[in-house]
This record gives structure tokens, sequence and C-alpha cells, in this order.
């Protein structure tokens, strides 16, 4: 193909020095065809005599931004060099290297960077080992190398946290020997220079920070145990961990087999392929079929919230951390003292975790600015509203600011619900209002559900989903419908841990389960943090709705009604003492339990662990199956990223869909058919998942 993209690296000669240019869009990956480049420019360079030294950089905003992912598990070309023969190559060559670290340099980035003789960065360098996150451990030489040269300690909090650090940073660590910004390219060569002729200085021949390590032999098992505690249930950390440990334990040569026989299996690894899967689903959710990225968009210069509640407070932050200035609405001076006072709470502790300097506080502190009049929003170019959760509510708001704001500006609403069809009807610029449906946190939590519409336009779905980028956010495009794609997942899951408690599990077992799982919390001990009130309200509503046809979360009710509504009343699910927000089973909910099967004629039972957690995850499958055949999500992979960044589906499963494809729809399907023919028509399996059963086929790449 003409535009098919070319993997290069040119030479330029500054006198003795030959600085080699990685040029492969859009992060110079080292895959198969870059590494074919860069082994011929080595090879042709040390075999000339006028060539001294060499410098190593890269094109565009990266030196290198890692490994080719796409060839992992992949077979390769038989003559093809690996990362590890260049590195090899590059560490043993009788002529200095210099890396000059331009931008990304991540994972096999880094371990090229390790086998050069000498590194200098870029302050905007972004450097680290990350591949941890892929479910892998570094497997060219990083977990042997970066020991060496920085220590063993500072080298397992970069390889187990998977963290990229600022030039700056890696200057303080002794990654690189200096940072330039000036001119990164003839500082490098100032260096290689100055190397030329001496003693080359190889990492993997270091060794008094190893032999440091030796003389603590706690230092691996006490690592060992916190990493089990912050990374619970990811396998690479542990990986990553037996790796520096061969790195202090063995010599170099035969801790880089160790290295690499460990990279081979976390390659075939389920969790790292679940985790890959995570990776490239992320990047596929901005890619809508009929909005094409070239689409004109809007830009946002300003914007506006209304409410300045927990989420309308939060919304707020996402702007302001974006260096967009926001105007926050409240209905009174008192509210909006209130909630900008929070507003500064929630910047100061994060200050005093030291993950913002005060001054940087103060500036999106700055950016924030409340009102109580709606005349001081008419030039923001979206509106947020994030008032509460009722459709009469919401259609005011939203008619007010239809009339106020000014033609173009977006109108969207922060539903989690409602009929965002119904909402915009009320507007005389339909075409103009969206779903924007943060999660709460709304400050920290990463998923935004941005829903479409019949009416909204092209413009304006572009605009959102840029928008979420902007603010830090994983936006995924999702169409209108009760609960769109997360909450409409969540009811299944939720109906069916209701039913468990009554058939015969308690509240712990059944979060026990789905805790052992993988998710953060149980279905009751995330209903008690949300508040049990907030979903009683909702089906009060529904109910009011529907005439009093639908279905009741009989226990739940029962403890609304009572006014335990979770954490934020001491007593819900569970008891919390004060001050405390860790569950303490409760025997008050348990004789409720009990009471209510026995007046519901159920006879409870002993249920096993594998079938909670099958009544728990299934349903909510098949109901992502429905979802499919009705085109409100557009892959399979966005329904897995909502549910791993909006509801703390694990990720080392690779979210719902991906977990069923692994499972086998067989299985998911013949456990439907079950439930349906227990509970009835609610609980009967989607045709989407019967035919793809049928076939043999998963829900990716169907």
């Amino acid at each position: 193909m003409a535009d098919m993209v070319v993997a290069e690296v040119r030479s330029e000669r500054r006198g003795g020095i030959a600085v080699l240019t990685l040029d492969y869009p859009p992060v110079n990956a080292l895959g198969v065809p870059l590494l074919t480049a860069l082994a011929a420019r080595i090879a042709a360079g040390l075999a000339d005599p006028g060539i001294a030294a060499f410098v190593l950089t890269g094109a565009g905003r990266a030196f290198v931004g890692g490994a080719d992912i796409r060839e992992f598990g992949k077979p390769r070309p038989p003559d093809a060099p690996s990362l590890r023969d260049v590195i090899e190559r590059i560490e043993s060559a009788p002529k200095p290297f210099v890396a000059a670290i331009n931008g990304a340099c991540a994972g096999g980035g880094l371990e090229l960077a390790l086998g050069c003789h000498m590194r200098i960065a870029s302050s905007k360098a972004r450097i680290g080992l990350p591949e941890v996150k892929l479910g892998l451990i570094p497997g060219a030489g990083g977990t042997q190398r970066l020991p060496r040269l920085i220590g063993v300690e500072p080298a397992l909090d970069l390889i187990v946290s998977g963290e990229l650090v600022p030039g700056e940073r890696a200057l303080k660590l002794g990654i690189v020997t200096a940072v330039a910004d000036d001119d990164l390219v003839a500082a490098a060569v100032v260096c290689a220079e100055t190397l030329v002729g001496k003693p080359m200085r190889r990492v993997s021949a270091l060794a008094d920070k190893i032999e440091a390590a030796r003389a603590r032999p706690d230092l691996f098992a006490a690592y060992r145990k916190e990493t089990a505690r912050r990374f619970r249930g990811y396998d690479a950390p542990q990986r990553c961990i037996d790796c520096v440990e061969a790195a202090v334990a063995l010599p170099f040569a035969e801790g880089l087999k160790k290295e690499r026989e460990i990279f081979a299996a976390c390659v075939a690894s389920e969790q790292s392929k679940a985790l890959r899967h995570v990776f490239f689903a992320e990047r596929e959710v901005g890619k809508i079929p009929d909005v094409p990225a070239d689409t004109p968009t809007l830009p946002i210069r300003q914007a506006a919230v209304i409410g300045c509640g927990t989420m309308g407070g939060g919304i707020a932050m996402n702007f302001a951390n974006a260096g967009i200035p926001v105007t926050v609405v409240e209905s009174s001076r008192e509210l909006l003292d209130r909630g900008l006072g929070i507003i500064g709470k929630n910047y100061a502790a994060t200050v005093a975790r030291g993950r913002l300097s005060e001054a940087e506080m103060l500036r999106r502190i700055g950016l924030i600015k409340g009102t109580a009049s709606y005349d001081d929003i008419k030039d923001a170019d979206i509106v947020i509203e994030a008032v509460f959760e009722e459709m009469d509510i919401k259609k005011e708001v939203m008619k007010k600011l239809d009339a106020l704001c000014k033609p173009e500006a977006i109108l969207a609403t922060n539903t989690s619900t409602l009929d965002v069809d119904a909402i915009a009807a009320v507007t005389k610029r339909p075409e103009k209002v969206i779903g924007t449906h943060f999660f709460s946190p709304a400050n920290v939590m990463r998923l935004l559900e941005n829903v479409r519409g019949k009416k909204s336009s092209k413009q304006t779905v572009a605009t959102v989903m840029g928008l979420a980028k902007t603010i830090g956010k994983v936006g995924v495009l999702v169409g209108v419908c009760d609960g769109f794609v997360g909450n409409r997942m969540l009811y299944a899951y939720t109906r069916q841990s209701n039913a468990l408690i009554l058939e015969g599990a308690l509240p712990q077992d059944v979060d026990k389960v789905v805790y052992d799982f993988g998710f953060p919390m149980g279905p009751f001990a995330m209903n008690d943090l949300a508040g049990i009130d907030v979903g009683w309200r909702i089906r009060k509503r529904r109910a009011a709705e529907s005439g009093g046809n639908f279905e009741s979360a009989i226990v739940a009710d029962k403890l609304a009604e009572m006014s335990r509504f979770g954490q934020k009343t001491g007593a819900g699910w569970y008891r919390y003492e004060p001050g405390s927000r860790a569950p303490v089973a409760d025997p008050m909910v348990e004789e409720l339990i009990l009471k209510t099967a026995a007046e519901m004629g159920i006879k409870r039972r002993k249920i096993e662990a594998q079938e909670i957690l099958e009544r728990c995850m299934y349903p909510l499958i098949n109901e992502g199956a429905r979802i499919l055949e009705e085109g409100l999500a557009l892959r399979a992979s966005d329904i897995d990223v909502i549910w791993i960044n909006g509801y703390g589906f694990p990720a080392y499963r690779g979210g719902p869909m991906f977990f069923a494809d692994q499972v086998g729809l067989a299985k998911v399907c013949a456990v439907m058919r079950k439930l349906h023919e227990q509970q009835g028509e609610r609980l009967r399996h989607a045709p989407l998942l019967e035919n793809l059963a049928k076939e043999g086929k998963g829900f990716h790449g169907r």
C-alpha cells in the first residue's frame, strides 16, 4: 500500500559520530521492521573506520514507545534480529553508544537505552518499564540491568509499578547522567566524543548495588508481601520480583535466561492475554464507524456545571485539571460554598499525598468559579447538568439552559438512567444534546459513558468523545436505554445477588466470592458505599411510572425503609463502626433475610461459591449480549472497557465479554438456559449468545 508506514533508521554524520534516528511512527515501536533496520545500521557503522561512536535517538515525540506487542505470540521471521540480540550487539560493541532520550522511553525502549554506554534525556522524556501493566515482565534484560544501574529497591519500585518517570527524576535515580533540553542530540554527540578511546561502562558488568542487596536476605520477602496487598490478584508483579531476585542471586547470563523463561510464561498466560486485550480495547473505543476521525469539533474553551454536589464538584475538577475554566452553578450561596469547600478539601488531600504541588492546586482552584446565577454561564461552550436524578427536574434545567446558552453550546446531561432523548426533546437544539454519564467520584473514576441520542449530531459526538480524552477520561459511546450499558448490566448482576440471599446465601457470602474473583468489593458492600436509598428511590420512580408493575429488591427496600442507607448512616447491609468504612456482618440483617424468605415461601439451601459466581457473572454477560444485539454498544470490547473502568471488573480478566470467551460461550449459555427454566423469561438466554455458542465462536472477532 502507498500509505503504509515504513520503519527506517536514518544515519547522520557529525564528525566521527553517527547519529542514528529511529523512525517508525507513531511511537518507534521495536518490532521486526525497526529492529531489522537498526541492526543493519549498527553493523554498517561498526564496520566503518570513519565512525568512532554512535548516538541513538527517536523521531517525533518518542525515543521508543516499547516493543510492538502486536507481534507477541506470533512466529518471527527466522533471520529477524530480536531486541535482545540488538541490545547485546550495542553493549558489547567496541565503539561507544549514547542514548539521547527525546520522549517516551518505555519498556523495550528503556532496555535498549540500558544497553548503551551512556544515557542523556530531555526533561520531557517519560522513562520506565511498564510491561507489568500488560501482565508481562521486561523481557530484554530490563530486570537484570536496571537493578545493577540504580539499585535493587528503586528498580523494584519502577518495574513492579510500571511507572514512567520524567527526565529530571530519571537523573536523580541514576538512569540517565544528564538532562538537556536546548539541543539534546548535540549534547549526546559531545558525550559520545568524550567516551571515544576510554573503557566502556557496561551496565551488565556493574556489581556494587547487587552486592549491597545480597546483604539483605529479607528484602524480597517483605517486598512480595506488600506487592500482594497493592496488586491483589495480579500475577505479573510477583514475577517481576522473581526476576529482580534472580539478578541478585545469579550471574548476569543466568539471570537473563531466567528472565526470558518467565517472560515467555507471562506472554502465554491468561492474565497477559486479558490485559493486552484491554490495552487495545481502550484505544478502539474512540473509533465511531459513522463519525470519521476528521469530523470537525467544537472548541471547548469554557465549561459550566449545574450543581455543586459530590458529582457536580467532581465534574468541575476534571475541567480545571485539564486547564479549562469552569463555572459551577448552585441554587443557593450556602450550597455553593459547601460544594466549593469540598473541592478545596479534595485538592488539599492530593497535595498532602504528594501527588500535586500547592502552586498547581491554587492554579486549578483558580479555574473554578462559583455562582448562583445562570446568567454567568451564557458564554459556556459546554454545560453539563448534574442535578438530582429526576426527569422533571432535569427537563426544567435543560429548558432554562436552552433559552440562555449560545446556540452553538453543547448541553449535556449527567444522568445515569434517564432517557436522554426525552431530555433533549424539551430543547430547540436536540442535535446539541448528549448524555455524559460520569462515575462517582467523578474526579477519580476514568470512565465516561457518552450517551448518543437519536438526534445528537456527529459534531456533538466527536466533540464530547474528544473532550473525554482532554479531561483524562476513557470515553465510550453508547445508545439510549434504561441504564445505558453499564447500569443495565448491573441490574442483572444485582437481581441475582438479591435472589441468592433469599435462596440461601448471606451478603458476606456473595461479597466474598465476588471479591475473590477480583472486584474491589462485592455487590452488597458496593450498595452500602453508593447508598441503598439511591436504588430504592429509582425503584419507587419506576414502580410509579409502570403503575406499580415493577420488580422490587425486597430486602434492600426494607433496609431503606428503616433508614439503613449504608455507610453514610452507619448501617445498611452491614454495620459500620464510627469513623470506619470496614463492613461488619450484622445479625439483624441475617434475621431480616431469613424472615423475608419465610414470608415468600422460599426454602433456603446451601449455595456453593461456584454457583454464586456463575449467577452473578453470567446474567450480566447475557445482558451484554442483548445490548450488542440492539446496537447500544458498538463492540464487545467497549462493554469490557465500561465494566473495567466504571464498575471495578478485574482488568486481568479482560472485562465480562472477554471473560465469557475464556470460559466458553457454550458453558455460559448452558447456565443461562437453566436459570431461564428456574426464574422465567427475564433470564432467557440472548439469541446472540446462543448463536455464537452453537458456532463455537466468541464475542470478540465474531
